[in-house]
């Protein structure tokens, strides 16, 4: 594992395996650079070089109080610049989302590969006031809480599977995850409703879902491509319930570089 430093000084903690062309791999919600280690796996017997990293306030990466969407896109720059720059980035989940306004903002991505993103396109789901209730839980103590109020209120998990969470231990694996959980909900709203120009990007892009997956991602994938000038849609039957098949997500982009 190797360090660079975001443009505020964050440390940003990366691994980098293969070689070969770079893809930049980055994480959703709940997950950590060493949870997309299969997949790197599988670019780097694609014949990629494929580079995995802890967004900021996950395990090897520091954090700054008060972080803001821009921090972490200053963090995915951060990271393309430490390994001389990206081929391509595939972001999955909100890491999809922070893939698509890095390169709206001007950071160079490179082809992007965007794994169901969750994008409302509307005014349905949450507001301004889950980001500060669940700031406030990280700040009382109660990480483990804000991880349950991300799921229930940004994710829409049903309050039994949550419950159970809480029961088996689950949530209390996820409590060091409390503060990202806060910055991939502002993260999420920020793009709940994209402007044209953050759907205007020039860099080619396709967009991945699974066959079997929940309605709204079906929903949001589906609209993405629809909404991105040339944007290719494709479907991964062996990706299921939200989870990108290492293999066949490799198979993908190695067919499309």
């Amino acid at each position: 594992m190797s360090t660079t430093a975001s443009a505020d000084g964050t440390p940003i903690a990366y691994t980098v395996v293969g070689d070969g062309r770079t893809v930049v791999i980055v994480n959703g919600a709940l997950s950590t650079g060493a949870d997309a280690g299969p997949l790197a796996e599988a670019l780097a017997d694609a014949g990629f070089r494929a580079v995995t990293w802890d967004r900021r306030a996950r395990v090897g990466s520091g954090d700054k109080r008060g972080s803001t969407p821009e921090d972490e896109v200053a963090d995915l720059a951060a990271v393309i610049d430490a390994v001389g720059g990206a081929d391509a980035v595939l972001g999955h989940s909100s890491g999809a989302i922070l893939a698509l306004y890095a390169a709206h903002r001007g950071v160079p991505t490179g082809a992007l590969f965007l794994s169901e993103p969750p994008i409302q396109f509307d005014d349905a789901g949450y507001g301004e006031e889950l980001v500060v209730r669940l700031q406030q839980l990280v700040d009382d103590g109660h990480p483990e809480e804000a991880v349950a109020a991300f799921q229930l209120g940004a994710i829409g998990l049903p309050a039994d599977m949550v419950d159970a969470g809480r029961t088996n231990g689950m949530l209390a694996a996820l409590a060091p995850l409390g503060q990202s959980v806060v910055y991939d909900a502002q993260l999420t709203l920020r793009l709940k409703q994209p402007s044209a120009d953050a759907l205007a990007v020039t860099q080619p892009v396709t967009v991945l879902r699974g066959e079997q997956t929940f309605p709204f991602l079906i929903g949001s994938s589906d609209r993405l491509a629809g909404a991105v000038p040339g944007a290719e849609l494709v479907v991964v039957p062996e990706s299921v319930m939200h989870r990108a098949d290492p293999v066949a997500t490799a198979r993908v982009i190695t067919q499309r570089m």
